[in-house]
């Protein structure tokens, strides 16, 4: 999922963020630990990862923009008519229509406001997962992905 951000004022936007609140939802079933879900999986959030990489486990590969709040990442100052490009890798795990709520802040603590001059600070689009993925195979002749199902092996 790719979000981008356009600063078109003209002042730098101290800290640019994206939240996005659609990630998980929320299940009543009993007995859960927690009750947020995933629709999707991140496997890696936005920013640039480290290099070299960290040396530990990684349980995430979370990009260098996670901040402390709950779904939202920040990419630093943004120049005027600069652009910053938010990129989530995910995994989508929960089949059906999804609709993902996002909004843009240019700072984390509130005191600095942004103002839409076209068009608003937050959106949302819906998402359509298929509940299998589709039949594919790799052609051992080209090596590429054809969708459809494999041809029977030549008869000896």
């Amino acid at each position: 999922m790719v979000i981008a951000v356009r600063n078109g004022g003209l002042r730098t936007v101290p800290n640019v963020a994206v939240t996005v609140d659609s990630f998980s939802y929320a299940s009543n079933y009993p007995e859960l630990a927690a009750n947020r879900r995933p629709v999707w999986v991140i496997e890696r959030g936005p920013g640039l990862r480290a290099n070299p990489p960290v040396e530990s486990e990684e349980v995430s590969q979370g990009g260098s923009g996670q901040t402390a709040y709950v779904d939202t990442w920040a990419l630093g100052p943004l120049a005027p008519g600069r652009i910053r490009i938010f990129s989530w890798h995910v995994v989508a795990v929960k089949p059906g229509v999804h609709v993902v709520h996002y909004s843009v802040a240019a700072g984390l603590a509130g005191k600095t406001k942004a103002r839409a001059t076209r068009g608003a600070l937050q959106g949302r689009f819906a998402v359509y997962i298929a509940g299998v993925p589709p039949r594919t195979y790799v052609d051992p002749n080209t090596g590429k992905v054809v969708t459809g199902s494999a041809p029977p092996p030549p008869a000896p």
